[in-house]
């Protein structure tokens, strides 16, 4: 099969695309060719060597984590799923997204329902998956105020959108370029720079932070006492401050309410672009700017 991936740890240089085998399922596991793949900054940051303590990696790489296609193969024990189910989910340790097939475990597989896209599929298990958990870990209430730094990317769109289902007010910080966004997803907008906190007079009952170093420790003046500060970008320096990073839930059972959010419209992925598999380096090119609004997905024939 055809793949894209890295060969060393570096910079956009070590990218190629891959001629190699396509994999059998182990035990519990979904042999998936792929139709769409989501792309994130978790991508690059893992080819540039910044995950080597988190993610394991063997060298030559496929890029890629989150994915949507067709079961084609079961292996042992991968209970609930059939040859010819559409699923999404988090691809197995050593497998990638970019690529033909890829494998799943069907512990981190969910079902697609009809009514969304394999492409919104794609972008759920990370982005959206993200702003789930960290939502569930804040516990906020009716009528709460969450602060979102960083909030025009993927985790913090999803969140808004999420938290504005539970009837929570939501603070939005980001770039002047996604004032619209953000207010389109119901929350007040706050542009983003050294004095963005004196623009927020009231305090808030918890704090979603994408950003981390100082803006996060400028916000944390905000929280209410014994608020909860959640840390996607800098779980160090949360935890400092009282707070933590994200513990992902990657479970058939969460991917499944995530598709029920998208499916009964509760969060709406955005998709600015999409590319086939061929163009994947660009893909990551994009994301790796730094200024792309809603997300980026490769398609795979």
């Amino acid at each position: 099969m055809i793949a894209y991936g890295f060969s060393e740890y570096g910079g956009p240089e070590t990218e190629y695309f891959l001629d190699i085998p396509i994999a059998d399922p182990g035990q519990g596991q979904l042999l998936v060719a792929v139709h769409a793949a989501g792309v994130n900054p978790a991508d690059w940051k893992v080819r540039a060597g910044n995950r080597k303590d988190t993610v394991q990696t063997s060298l030559p790489a496929v890029l890629g984590r989150e994915v949507a296609g067709t079961v084609v193969q079961v292996g042992p024990h991968a209970d609930g799923f059939s040859v010819g189910d559409h699923v999404f989910g988090a691809t197995a340790s050593g497998h990638g997204a970019y690529a033909q097939y890829t494998v799943l475990n069907a512990s981190n597989t969910a079902h697609k329902p009809e009514a969304i896209t394999f492409a919104t599929a794609a972008t759920l298990p990370v982005a959206a998956g993200t702003a789930y958990d960290a939502l569930n870990a804040l516990a906020l209430r009716k009528e709460d105020t969450l602060l979102v730094l960083g909030a025009g990317g993927g985790v913090g769109s999803a969140a808004l959108q999420l938290a504005r289902a539970d009837g929570v007010d939501t603070i939005a910080v980001a770039s002047e370029s996604k004032r619209d966004w953000v207010r389109s997803l119901g929350a007040r907008f706050v542009e983003s720079g050294e004095r963005f906190a004196a623009e927020i007079t009231e305090t808030v009952d918890g704090i979603l932070d994408l950003v981390g170093g100082d803006t996060l420790r400028n916000a944390a003046s905000l929280v209410l006492s014994g608020a909860k500060i959640i840390s996607v970008a800098d779980p160090v320096t949360a935890m400092t401050l009282g707070g933590s990073g994200v513990e992902r839930d990657r479970s058939t059972a969460a991917f499944a309410r995530l598709a029920e959010s998208a499916s009964t419209g509760v969060i709406h992925p955005r998709i600015d672009h999409l590319f086939p598999l061929e163009r994947a380096g660009e893909a990551l090119a994009l994301v790796e700017t730094g200024h792309v609004l809603g997300k980026v997905v490769i398609e795979v024939a």
